[in-house]
């Protein structure tokens, strides 16, 4: 059984939080604090993207909305990424919430391509 839409504003919401909480733990300077910033934008602008998902128009409206969310989880990761990377954290504590946004991600495009497929051309006879 797949995930519910709640259950996807639950999961993103809680994304956001944890990766706020593992933000407030990184070693301050202005660099690092730069991207700290840039993560924690990212995290919490997926949960407020999935949340206007909910609130779609139209399929459209859906799609549009989904792929803004699409890209903020992915721009998580690669902050996630840069961090392991640049040595400024382990990847072994980056890991958990690279896993999660690689998994949203996942989700919410295998939710574009249905939304995507499921449109129903005119028919012209």
């Amino acid at each position: 059984m797949g995930m519910t839409p709640d259950d996807l504003k639950a999961r993103t919401k809680k994304f956001a939080v944890d990766v706020i909480g593992f933000a407030r733990a990184i070693q301050r300077d202005p660099i690092n604090s730069q991207i700290a910033s840039q993560l924690t934008d990212a995290a919490t602008s997926t949960a407020a993207h999935y949340r206007a998902v909910c609130r779609a128009k139209s399929r459209a409206d859906f799609i549009h909305k989904l792929s803004g969310a699409i890209e903020e989880v992915d721009e998580s990761a690669l902050w996630l990424e840069i961090l392991a990377e640049s040595g400024i954290c382990a990847a072994s504590a980056t890991g958990p919430l690279w896993r999660e946004a690689d998994e949203l991600t996942r989700i919410l495009v295998r939710s574009r391509e249905t939304a995507r497929a499921n449109r129903q051309p005119p028919n012209h006879k």
